[in-house]
């Protein structure tokens, strides 16, 4: 009779394990990646002339002081609105924005910088020194996995690195594999992928790469946690096992 209750709780051990199985979608199958520095893709290298270029479905803002009626969301005036608001102009399929007096502008592909200078120059036709400024709103890197705030970060600048990011998603949850952080950029069509290692102090400055808009951090689970789960649905079915067993013991 021992025997067949050892037999049962094995079984029902056996299905628990077969139906409550997970799978880490960000983990490395076949082995894991070399994260040596030379390893890295060249399109992650820093690249101390890097500027952002505008893209479709950028949401632009421009400020020109003291012009409201040329302004859209200014960030000189006291008022000045935010994306929440809706004060921008947003770039279309076409690449294009509608600027108040100048009408359509292709501005895709364009610096922040070359875009001031020719607003600058547009407006300096009929005002004297035109001080412009332009901010694009929706500049965002997304980190998801194991931090404890996942979310998505809009920048302030141009790019930010790589430790920054994960300090404003409040650091790493317990089960983070440091090992295999992974950064994905889109380059084209083309999207690359750096496997990072930040588990060793040494090499943390080394490995803090600097991040650009539209870069996905990836911070994935270590395989402890796929097992912890299985134990956690695996206890309750043991748990009814044995108490079936020492009920059969007891009658």
């Amino acid at each position: 009779m021992k025997k067949l209750h050892l037999i049962i709780a094995l079984l029902v051990a056996g299905i628990a394990l077969q139906s409550c199985t997970t799978t880490n979608i960000f983990s490395e199958p076949g082995g894991k990646p070399d994260t040596s520095i030379a390893a890295l893709d060249s399109i992650f290298y820093d690249n101390p002339e890097y500027q952002y270029h505008i893209q479709v479905d950028d949401k632009v803002n421009i400020s020109v002081w003291n012009h409201d009626e040329l302004s859209i969301g200014s960030v000189y005036g006291i008022y000045n609105s935010n994306e929440v608001y809706g004060k921008w102009l947003l770039v279309d399929r076409n690449g294009n924005i509608e600027i108040p007096r100048l009408g359509t502008m292709h501005v895709e592909h364009m610096t922040v910088i070359a875009l001031k200078d020719s607003l600058a120059s547009r407006f300096g036709e009929w005002l004297v020194n035109p001080i412009v400024d332009v901010k694009i709103m929706n500049m965002e890197i997304s980190i998801l996995g194991e931090v404890r705030n996942p979310q998505v970060v809009t920048l302030d600048t141009e790019q930010t690195r790589l430790l920054d990011l994960i300090a404003r998603a409040n650091g790493f949850e317990f089960y983070a594999d440091k090992k295999q952080i992974k950064v994905l950029r889109q380059v084209g069509r083309d999207v690359h992928v750096a496997n990072i290692d930040l588990s060793q102090n040494d090499s943390l400055l080394k490995r803090n790469i600097a991040l650009y808009p539209g870069d996905v951090v990836i911070v994935p689970a270590r395989n402890a946690k796929r097992l912890d789960r299985q134990l956690s649905n695996i206890i309750p079915f043991t748990s009814v096992a044995t108490a079936v067993a020492i009920l059969f013991n007891a009658f």
